[in-house]
């Protein structure tokens, strides 16, 4: 069992950050970058294999007003989603 808030199934994204391969502080930026992109309200997927982003992406999307709905283990990468506030 992991510490890690585990995103519901079904989300509706309206966008896709491709962030594998890239380490820290790459997938918040470009995460930071992609955010400006898009609506009030609508869900941007970030996926990644940078472990740090376990960390990064919950505390960035909470100090920046918007909302953190988890994250998904997936083969070889980490699938986080963030609706934009």
């Amino acid at each position: 069992m992991s510490d890690f808030k585990v995103a519901e199934d079904g989300i509706n994204v309206d966008a896709t950050l491709d962030a594998k391969g890239l380490s820290c502080p790459m997938p918040l930026l470009r995460t930071k970058k992609e955010i400006g992109k898009i609506a009030s309200g609508q869900i941007l997927q970030i996926d990644g294999t940078d472990p740090g982003s376990r960390n990064d992406l919950p505390g960035w999307a909470t100090r920046a007003g918007h909302e953190y709905l988890g994250e998904k283990e997936m083969p070889g990468y980490i699938s986080f989603f963030v609706k934009k506030g």
